[in-house]
């Protein structure tokens, strides 16, 4: 069962993080101009709590937006913890209203519960299907090695791997959302309308 203090606590993070943005923008204010003043370590410390904002407040949302369309989130929550703790590249679709079927090139179907153990075990390094994106229709797991359409927006010089351009490109032409976990860093985030979202780690834990 999903813990009911989930969503207190998340909303407590926010309001911690904000608070503490509040006193050091005005202990900034105060500071300006100051011969040892460093304005640009301080804009960065703030960007820092922004940042943990935006993922706190991604995942709250996050559950608001799948939680209708799948009983077993938490299955997916758990594996995306485990995922992003291996750093196991991981590319999962949750279906909303919208059939995603004519924008993908279908992979293997699979039509099997929804487990975390099982989606880790699709996207352990050197599963054959590992490399494609996992379709989770309500709460079975459709299918694996799907192919998506990539995103055709220009990023500039920020780094954008094809798994993120791909669920940025099927967000873009569906109302699925498309959950992401980076093979490189671990990071976790999720494309929603052309989108990209972090989630902290810290956010999954659910437990």
């Amino acid at each position: 069962m999903e813990n009911p203090s989930t969503f207190v606590h998340i909303k407590n993070h926010i309001s911690y993080h904000l608070d503490h943005i509040i006193e050091e923008a005005l202990s900034m204010k105060k500071s300006i101009g100051e011969k040892d003043y460093c304005l640009l370590c301080e804009l960065s410390h703030i960007r820092e709590r922004f940042d943990e904002i935006q993922s706190s407040a991604s995942f709250f949302y996050l559950k608001a937006y799948i939680g209708e369309f799948t009983k077993n989130y938490i299955e997916i929550a758990k594996s995306l913890q485990n995922l992003s703790k291996k750093r196991h590249g991981a590319l999962i679709i949750v279906e909303r209203t919208e059939t995603i079927d004519p924008h993908i090139q279908g992979g293997i179907q699979i039509n099997a519960d929804l487990s975390n153990r099982l989606i880790e075990s699709i996207f352990y390094p050197g599963n054959p299907l590992h490399d494609g994106a996992l379709l989770i229709k309500g709460d079975l797991i459709y299918s694996a090695a799907n192919v998506l359409p990539l995103t055709a927006q220009n990023f500039g010089a920020e780094k954008v791997g094809t798994r993120h351009r791909a669920a940025i490109g099927l967000s873009e032409q569906t109302d699925a959302l498309i959950l992401v976990v980076s093979e490189e860093t671990g990071k976790m985030s999720f494309a929603l309308e052309g989108s990209l979202y972090p989630i902290s780690s810290s956010d999954t834990n659910l437990h």
